[in-house]
């Protein structure tokens, strides 16, 4: 009897065509067997095929970890002194019938190409497609457990800021406020983080994924972004929010309430039926209208889970309709280079009404320091 846990996996397999599906550590790993691995230079891998029992490729010093998991197929494990390519030859002779005309679908977007080219080298005569997205989309709508992780990461992340912003002086560099933010986020319980946090000010708020800086020290006038999120239980916070430093000046006013104005709309027009395109739509025409046209660089925002960028990509051209169940960021910014920058950046989730707003550190412009 197959594994509840597949069931999706086959799924896919029915749908595509395909006759296997090839997994390496990351989400979709993660949301087969609710465990995490590291890609690193030891190649763990795993097949399902559409006809007979899965295989698994594990370093052997993985193994103790690899266990609870109850993998429901073969397990072939290798040592560093043997080398890898004796355990996939092993997988291949257990899954004999792959080979020559067979399809095997690989995470495109995840998988190295060492790993590919191992596949390639016992698989003679394979075709190797890309079918993240189709494996991806199995991850589209979120469970209510699910998103009640992302509600405590997200809690989490703004009792986080909260306690920062009340530490926040000028004269800090951005380095000592990304100290700050990294400290508060584990002291409320983070178990890990969603990517390396962005604290940017001044000039440095312009630049979308900038870097902290050690040496510019935060003065008056400024804009100060912050973009951060906890991890908890393995689902990510993404949030940003822009602040200004003692003062701001009429233009920086403005600037800011065009992105706030952008980031309601965006919000406003989420249920589901809408694509994500008309969300994107709504939100760059707010952001066209205004005087600050020319100072816009991305789309509207990304879908959020176990991966901080995940489906939908909410953008002009993505016809995707929207479901209940689907978590995404609203995330509009404006970005004079050499100057200041502003994005201010929501985690919604679509409901069966129009959307919850997961996110509630409030939005109105905000002066610290």
């Amino acid at each position: 009897m197959t594994d509840t846990r597949l069931s999706p996996f086959m799924a896919v397999l029915k749908r595509t065509g395909l006759d296997a599906l090839a997994f390496v550590p990351g989400p979709n790993f993660r949301r087969l067997f609710l465990r995490d691995f590291h890609l690193m230079e030891r190649p763990l891998l795993v097949l399902v095929p559409a006809i007979g029992e899965p295989v698994a490729i594990v370093p052997n010093l993985e193994m103790a970890s690899f266990e609870p998991i109850n993998f429901p197929g073969s397990v072939f494990d290798w040592r560093d002194e043997e080398g890898f390519m004796g355990a996939f030859k092993m997988a291949s002779e257990a899954l004999s019938h792959l080979g020559k005309g067979s399809k095997i679908g690989l995470e495109a977007q995840r998988m190295r190409v060492f790993e590919q080219m191992a596949l390639a080298e016992v698989f003679k005569g394979a075709e190797f497609v890309d079918a993240h997205q189709d494996i991806s989309s199995l991850r589209l709508l979120k469970s209510p457990n699910e998103i009640a992780k992302l509600k405590k990461a997200i809690e989490i992340s703004e009792a986080a800021l909260e306690a920062t912003l009340q530490q926040v002086k000028v004269g800090q560099t951005e380095k000592e406020i990304e100290s700050i933010l990294l400290n508060e986020l584990f002291s409320h319980g983070a178990d890990g983080l969603s990517f390396d946090p962005i604290v940017a000010a001044g000039d440095n708020s312009a630049q979308p994924h900038a870097k902290a800086r050690p040496d510019y020290k935060i003065k008056s006038g400024d804009a100060l972004l912050i973009d951060f999120g906890a991890s908890w239980l393995g689902y990510n916070a993404d949030i940003t929010r822009t602040f200004f430093v003692k003062e701001v000046s009429e233009f920086d006013r403005a600037f800011y309430e065009t992105v706030l104005a952008a980031n309601e709309r965006g919000k406003a027009v989420t249920k589901a039926g809408v694509t994500a395109s008309d969300v994107d739509d709504n939100v760059q025409k707010v952001l066209e209208g205004s005087q600050f046209a020319e100072f816009r660089r991305h789309k509207t925002g990304h879908g959020l889970g176990l991966d901080v960028h995940e489906a939908p990509q909410i953008m002009r051209g993505n016809h995707t309709k929207l479901e209940t169940g689907m978590v995404f960021t609203v995330e509009p910014g404006l970005y004079r280079m050499g100057e200041c920058g502003v994005r201010i950046e929501d985690d919604v989730v679509v409901t069966d009404t129009g959307m919850e707003c997961l996110t509630s550190f409030p939005r109105e412009l905000r002066i610290v320091g």
